[in-house]
């Protein structure tokens, strides 16, 4: 069975990632072939690169990142990109990322859309093949207040071909890791 991390990429006070992932965990849960789990990175403190050494910190992220077989992002747009604990988590770890699969869900004024587009070459780099569907949420009309996620039914199209994508994906890269 394949294990999915559902990666949060906000760790600001009032911040709505949480809300988007434990949205799609519940429609993800559905599915039989895969185990999915939130990964906030707030549970993790990590550091950035130059604060004196956590090697605790970052050995708890890294062996996370090891048991799992694909990964969904969930990320907010910042200043035309992505926030920076979420970049900094992903350069806190190499190896743990290599030949994994991951879907890319984004949020914002423009659906998230830029952040995306920084994340996916950041990906690359890390040798994880991201999956083509990338929902986009909009501040304007699927977050009440800006604040209350409420997507609008459409979306459930999308993020089921996300899954369908994250899990083929993975099940794949999965051979050529062991």
């Amino acid at each position: 069975m394949l294990k999915i991390g559902i990666i949060l990429g906000s760790t600001r006070p009032g911040r709505v990632s949480p809300q988007v992932g434990d949205w799609l965990k519940e429609i993800a849960d559905v599915r039989e072939n895969a185990s999915f789990e939130i990964v906030d990175i707030a549970d993790y403190k990590l550091p950035f690169f130059g604060d004196p050494d956590t090697d605790d910190q970052i050995g708890k992220w890294k062996s996370t990142l090891s048991s799992l077989d694909g990964f969904i992002f969930v990320t907010p747009e910042y200043n035309h990109s992505i926030t920076g604990v979420l970049k900094n988590a992903l350069d806190s770890a190499r190896d743990e990322w290599n030949n994994k699969a991951a879907g890319i869900i984004s949020y914002g004024s423009t659906g998230g859309a830029r952040a995306a587009e920084h994340l996916r070459g950041i990906l690359g780099e890390l040798h994880v093949a991201d999956v083509k569907t990338h929902p986009t949420f909009s501040l304007f009309t699927d977050f009440e207040n800006y604040s209350t996620f409420k997507p609008a039914a459409l979306h459930l199209n999308n993020i089921n071909l996300l899954l369908d994508q994250v899990l083929a994906w993975s099940g794949a890269l999965k051979t050529v890791r062991t």
